[in-house]
């Protein structure tokens, strides 16, 4: 195009030297004044669409200069890595895995058989309620009445089993005793006790006879 300008311009020229010089008529004149005018305005159209293409390369190209000297670079965040706690395993032993609880048995025991009361036995036991029910007696005072020759002569082992078959309360015996001394004599606290508990007395332990004493009010 802007050749076609330039030759059109070039003829315009031309023409109107011819018709300058060899003094022509006024229609070539006017036909070469046109195609000047034409050629002018073709010429500035081209050169208006050759600025107009030369700024837009301009700006692409700037654009593009920008975008590559300022590239967006996606930041992504760095994945971190599944943290996996290792499994917890239970250590099992042959020795847990296979204990067998041991099985014990209930001890049973029998009751014992209840052997047949002798005679002597009997007697031993009539003998010794008839002598609680008028006095006091300990536990060995009671085995030595009825065991000894002087009194009523049973085994040392009848004796023991009619006294203890009885379930006597000896803390009261004692009390009886204490009481029956006080009655007859005068006594201080540690004679009386003394009286109550020794062999040659009454025979009480000595936790008894200070319980008779006590309860007695001395």
């Amino acid at each position: 195009m802007p050749v076609l300008g330039l030759l059109l311009g070039l003829v315009a020229v031309v023409l109107s030297a011819i018709t300058l010089a060899k003094a022509m008529s006024r229609t070539a004149a006017a036909i070469g004044l046109t195609l000047g005018v034409i050629a002018l305005i073709i010429n500035v159209i081209v050169l208006a669409a050759l600025g107009s293409a030369v700024s837009n390369a301009a700006d692409t190209a700037s654009a593009t200069t920008a975008a590559t000297a300022d590239p967006t670079v996606a930041t992504t965040e760095p994945t971190p890595d599944a943290t996996t706690e290792p499994p917890t395993v239970t250590p099992t032993t042959e020795a847990a895995a296979t204990a067998v609880a041991p099985t014990t048995k209930a001890p049973t025991t029998k009751a014992p058989a209840t052997r047949p009361v002798s005679a002597e036995e009997e007697n031993a036991i009539r003998s010794a309620q008839s002598y609680l029910e008028f006095a006091a007696f300990s536990r060995k005072g009671l085995i030595r009445q009825l065991s000894s020759e002087a009194g009523e002569g049973y085994s040392v082992k009848a004796a023991t089993y009619a006294v203890d078959s009885l379930h006597i309360n000896f803390n009261e015996q004692a009390y009886k005793s204490a009481k029956n001394y006080l009655a007859m004599t005068s006594f201080s606290r540690k004679g009386l006790i003394r009286q109550l508990e020794s062999d040659a007395g009454e025979g009480f332990t000595h936790s008894q006879a200070v319980y008779g004493v006590t309860k007695a009010g001395l």
